[in-house]
């Protein structure tokens, strides 16, 4: 089936569970920056992106609230992270949606791998989260992210570390500095910057993590470091 065919959105539209008013919402969801025709306005999935990345963190608190009533909010935020990072929902679009082969996108984008990247999945997840958002309403999206996250949620009954402290106190517990951050780059349009942050640690090569805001780069940066020099397990304490 051809990407953004009407067979091709229906059958992606059932395995998410969301019966689509209007196709051409999912479809929008689905096309990539890489399609858009100079000095056109394209529509690409970068708003709808912006609009279910919002939608998916509210949704992801109330249903943190619901489920620990008891915890504080130190305890909540680290959950909440971990669940609504990009690549969670790069996961979900791939393993539960299969999303990849649906995603409308340039040739060069395709021959390079486009359909596998984590960061198109995970931005492509949140797309169509907005998009569910707009077609059916705030309780259509809570009922698509509960099914799909909910087990997420509770199949992890640990207090995560975010990385961005486990990096630090990892570099602590080792009598180090600090870990420092940098911003290395910055592109995008101002209502969808994209940011490249590089993490240093003394005696360690630095790692680079990209976001759509520099906290969200840092902990990605954070991670990267983490698991290249196979700290994050023990960072964890997950044995």
């Amino acid at each position: 089936m051809a990407p953004g065919s009407a067979k091709t959105l229906a059958t992606l539209a059932a395995r998410i569970g969301h019966t689509f008013s209007d196709l051409g919402l999912l479809r929008h969801a689905l096309t990539h920056s890489s399609v858009r025709t100079k000095g056109r306005t394209s529509k690409d999935n970068e708003k709808l992106e912006f609009l279910g990345d919002r939608v998916l963190g509210l949704c992801v608190a109330e249903m943190l609230m619901q489920e620990y009533p008891e915890a504080s909010e130190g305890e909540l935020a680290p959950r909440l992270n971990r669940l609504v990072r990009k690549e969670m929902c790069a996961s979900i679009a791939d393993d539960d949606w299969e999303l990849g082969g649906s995603m409308i996108m340039s040739g060069s984008e395709d021959m390079s791998g486009g359909r596998a990247k984590m960061t198109i999945l995970g931005n492509a997840c949140e797309a169509v989260l907005g998009a569910i958002y707009l077609d059916g309403g705030f309780d259509a999206a809570r009922d698509v992210i509960g099914r799909f996250w909910r087990p997420r949620l509770l199949g992890d009954d640990t207090i995560p570390l975010d990385a961005k402290t486990a990096l630090q106190q990892w570099a602590q517990g080792r009598g180090l500095a600090l870990p420092r951050y940098v911003e290395s780059d910055r592109a995008g349009p101002d209502h969808a910057p994209s940011f490249a942050i590089r993490v240093e640690v003394e005696g360690l090569e630095p790692a680079q993590g990209e976001g759509p805001s520099k906290q969200i780069a840092e902990q990605a940066a954070a991670d990267a470091l983490l698991r290249r020099e196979g700290i994050w397990k023990h960072a964890q304490g997950n044995g």
